[in-house]
This record gives C-alpha cells, structure tokens and sequence, in this order.
C-alpha cells in the first residue's frame, strides 16, 4: 500500500533537511569530519548494516546519544541487504537508510554517515549484482512499493542526502574512518584531494578516486601503510568486509567493523588519547 502524500512529503523534507545539516556539521572541512577533544567526549564507530533494522536499533541503544551529549556516533552502508517486501520482493533497505536520515536530523552534529560502495551504486546508478540478483533494481522495487508515483521525489531527495555524506572522520588522536581503502596505494598515486575540494562526477566514475576509495578490497600491510601516510594516520577504520566475528584486523594499521550479522561490532574510542591498534582492538565490543 503506498504511503499517504502527507508521509512522503515529509520523508523527502526530512532527506533534504538531512543533507543540509551533513553540509553544515560544524566540525566538518571539506569531506571530512574532525573529531577534536573540543567537539567530542568519545566517538562510537560501526560496520555495515546493510538493512539490519535490528542491529541498528542496538546500535542508537547503546549509543544512547540523548544521555552523552558529547558522544559522535559514526555509520556507514545500510542501502542493499536485509528483509524484503514479500509481494513484490523489493529490498526493504530503504526504509533503514530514512531511518538514517531521521537520525541525523536530530542529532546534525554528532551522527555521521559516510559514505559507502553501495550508497555510491545508488548515487550513479552502478549495478551491483549478488545471487543474481540486481540489488539496485531490489531496491527501487522496494521504494516504489512504498511511494508509488512520487518514488522519483523521494529519490531525488534521498540522492541529495547521499551526495552530501563525508567520506571520512578523523580523530585528533590519528585514527582516520573511512569505508574502505583505495588498493596498491603503495605502487600508485591516489588523489587525497578528495578530502578537501568538491566531489566531481569523475571522481566518483569506476577510474575516479572516490569509486577506488569506497570499493577497494587490499588488505596487505603495505597498502595500509602506504594509505596511512597519505592522510597522516596512524590507525585505520573500515567496513566493506565481511566478518564472521563482526571485527577483523587484517594487518598492524588497519581495523574492520561489521555490523550486518549476528555478531555485529562496534567500539567507543576516547576523543582526547592517542590509542595503539592493539587498543582499539581490545575495545572493540559486540552489540547485545
């Protein structure tokens, strides 16, 4: 049943008022957002969610970002995955990534969604295939099962608010969250200019640097290395990965966060330390 036009309408104000409020986070420059001792008290960082509502929901729990007002949470990947409207198949996913939006509204300087593979795949309409399933199709399936003939609205709304997602969050403490990293950093140049000028329609094409940042899959010490000289880190944050324990450390540099599973991770780092690789390993939680 599609949703009545007073709901739409305002799904697509909160999608605009959404982008706005990424534009105007305070501690944003450029496509990153800093995170000083100034702005923040601790930073909650997660994985992919790919519509799992409920860990989601176990997530802003914890958080619990009303009763820690000095608290940043940090998401990333809900677009593709998770249940499906069982008359049309349409991949209910979307309804997270509102959710997503809702949250940011009210809380516009302290919850940041970067940007993932899958929000770029809906961005530029890049197809991505799994179980032979086209996943972008699923997904506007799911969103016409909801708004009907104003899907297009919503759409153009939802696109703004994933355009205006930062592509980074940087501690003071030199921890550096992104979703994933760009491969063979360590042989090739990779634009870090991403970072800190306008985002260009090249830039986020198959041979642009947001793509090679997004979908990147090299896990070598090297490529972390190389990648953490770039933007002046000294630990690594992602998703992007799969992880059967929720958290993986696949070399001395680089942290991954999974969130879509049964043992989703997440950890709460200090905003005013520096922390070892080995530290924010041992902090890193499992959501209940």
């Amino acid at each position: 049943m599609v949703a009545p036009i007073e709901q739409i309408e305002t799904v697509i104000a909160m999608y605009r008022e959404a982008a706005e409020a990424n534009q105007k986070t305070p501690t944003r420059r450029g496509n990153v957002v800093w995170l000083s001792p100034d702005a923040a008290a601790d930073v909650m960082m997660t994985g992919d969610l790919h519509g799992h509502r409920g860990n989601f929901d176990a997530i802003v729990s914890v958080a619990d970002l009303e009763t820690h007002p000095r608290r940043h949470l940090i998401l990333q990947e809900v677009c593709h995955g998770g249940p499906s409207y069982p008359s049309t198949g349409g991949c209910m996913s979307h309804l997270l990534l509102d959710e997503v939006a809702r949250l940011k509204v009210r809380y516009p300087d302290r919850v940041h969604f970067i940007l993932g593979n899958h929000e770029l795949a809906e961005l530029t309409d890049y197809p991505i295939q799994k179980n032979r399933q086209m996943l972008n199709l699923l997904f506007r399936l799911g969103m016409q099962h909801v708004y009907g003939p104003a899907t297009d609205k919503v759409r153009e709304a939802m696109l703004a608010f994933l355009g205006s997602c930062p592509l980074a969050v940087r501690l003071s403490g030199g921890v550096f969250v992104t979703h994933s990293l760009p491969e063979v950093t360590d042989r090739r140049p990779f634009d870090v200019s991403i970072f800190s000028r306008p985002i260009t329609a090249a830039d986020l094409g198959e041979r642009g640097a947001v793509f090679a940042l997004v979908w990147g899959r090299d896990y070598r010490r090297e490529n972390a290395e190389a990648f953490a000289r770039l933007v002046e880190a000294e630990v690594l944050v992602t998703g992007h990965e799969p992880c059967p324990e929720g958290s993986a450390a696949p070399n001395d540099r680089q942290i991954i966060l999974d969130c879509c599973g049964d043992r989703a991770a997440y950890a709460i780092l200090p905003a005013d330390r520096d922390l070892t690789h080995a530290e924010i390993v041992a902090r890193i939680e499992r959501l209940p």
